[in-house]
């Protein structure tokens, strides 16, 4: 009797979802759809490994969340972590397959002819402008949400 009351008890417990005590994030107003996705702002500044991939984890839970044609991500890049975008990079494979799914890499011009780089040292698909800070402040500016994870 033991045992099947252990069988039950597992049976019930296996039944019960698993996040009953989840609490869903609510969607502000206008919600993003295509028309209108969120548009979010992503930084990399440094060229510890572990922090540019938790950086690219963020990018695609963002895309999990809100669907990858409800949200644009541009992760702007500078200084150490421009490092991330060049085709030398322990990231490389992540980074051309995020490109693949929409997500825009930024690298900064000022970084790249501090360092001796240039555009031709970049992974394919990667932009850059003169300034990366400057291109952050301009798509705050202009809306985009910021987050320095």
């Amino acid at each position: 009797m033991t045992c099947r009351l252990l069988t039950l008890l597992a049976l019930l417990l296996l039944a019960a979802p698993a996040s009953a005590d989840r609490v869903e994030t609510e969607l502000a107003e206008p919600q993003p759809d295509f028309a209108q996705p969120r548009q979010i702002l992503l930084q990399i500044s440094s060229d510890d490994e572990t922090a540019i991939n938790n950086i690219l984890w963020n990018a695609i839970n963002l895309q999990k969340f809100y669907g990858v044609d409800n949200v644009e991500i541009a992760v702007v890049v500078f200084g150490p972590g421009m490092a991330a975008l060049y085709r030398d990079s322990p990231v490389q494979a992540r980074i051309e397959s995020q490109l693949k799914y929409g997500i825009r890499f930024i690298g900064c011009g000022n970084t790249m002819e501090a360092t001796g780089r240039s555009a031709d040292d970049l992974i394919d698909g990667v932009d850059h402008v003169q300034a990366g800070i400057a291109e952050i402040v301009e798509r705050q500016l202009r809306g985009w949400v910021y987050v320095r994870p």
